[in-house]
């Protein structure tokens, strides 16, 4: 009886086994990334905002209602620049790309809220309605937050939940308390819960 006889691999296939499993390790690696949640969200990123915020509720304290919105734009965008530079160093140091698939659904479901606020404040200021500020930036920002941390790890969905509740406050409540609002968000909340992110996320 004739021993079966081994069949040689034809060059041809040592191309095509290595092309199928460069395309499973890419299909994994997806995998494993859409998977993962964002864990980039600055801890002492949302320290550093904090303060800004609590400068800004000392300098905007008895302000003219334009040089408020003035103090408070002026804190926003210091804000977002020290929190946007503290996730990029984030994301580095733990060695994922801020804008990987996890990163990007963050980021697309933060804006769109962000932007509404931006609007609206156009809006509120041609109309006269400086008081409607405070309430309105905390709920978008809160909202932004919510939508964005879906991706991230639980406490951040949470902080934005906090963020939306004291914004309903501020919209029902007594004018006069906007800025003890603004700072009760922007500034306690962010140094609470960036306390807590960098401690129990690494930063």
């Amino acid at each position: 009886m004739a021993s079966p006889q081994r069949v040689p691999r034809s060059r041809a296939d040592t191309p095509a086994l290595h092309a199928r499993a460069m395309d499973n390790l890419s299909f994994i690696r997806q995998t494993m990334e859409r998977a993962t949640a964002f864990t980039a969200v600055p801890g002492w990123g949302g320290v550093g905002m904090g303060a800004i915020a609590f400068a800004a509720t000392v300098l905007a304290w008895d302000a003219s209602p334009d040089d408020w919105l003035a103090t408070w734009l002026g804190a926003s965008v210091a804000a977002l620049g020290v929190g946007g530079w503290a996730m990029v160093r984030k994301a580095r140091q733990g060695g994922t790309p801020v804008l990987s698939h996890s990163g990007r659904r963050f980021v697309l479901s933060y804006v769109p809220p962000v932007l509404v606020g931006a609007l609206l404040t156009v809006v509120l200021v041609r109309a006269g309605l400086h008081s409607s500020l405070p309430g309105t930036w905390l709920l978008l920002y809160g909202t932004g937050v919510v939508t964005g941390g879906a991706f991230s790890v639980r406490v951040v969905p949470l902080m934005g939940i906090c963020f939306m509740l004291l914004g309903t406050a501020a919209l029902f409540g007594p004018a006069a308390w906007g800025n003890v609002f603004m700072a009760g968000g922007f500034g306690l909340l962010h140094v609470v819960f960036g306390l807590i992110i960098a401690r129990r996320y690494g930063g």
